[in-house]
């Protein structure tokens, strides 16, 4: 639940700079860390990363 706080947050703050500074850059922060989050969360898994990744990307629903 933390987890989802804290990148709205980022979210929420790098939307604000976004309009005020107007960059564009500040879009991608919350993707990046995203991405971060997401990839700290495979490496988390009890398994080799490689194993992990063809896991995820096998899954079919």
């Amino acid at each position: 639940m933390t987890a989802v706080i804290i990148l709205s947050l980022i979210t929420i703050v790098s939307v604000v700079l976004a309009l005020r500074r107007k960059k564009v850059v500040f879009m991608f922060v919350p993707l990046l860390s995203l991405f971060g989050f997401a990839f700290v969360k495979v490496l988390m898994v009890p398994m080799p990363f490689w194993d992990t990744v063809r896991f995820i990307f096998n899954l079919q629903g």
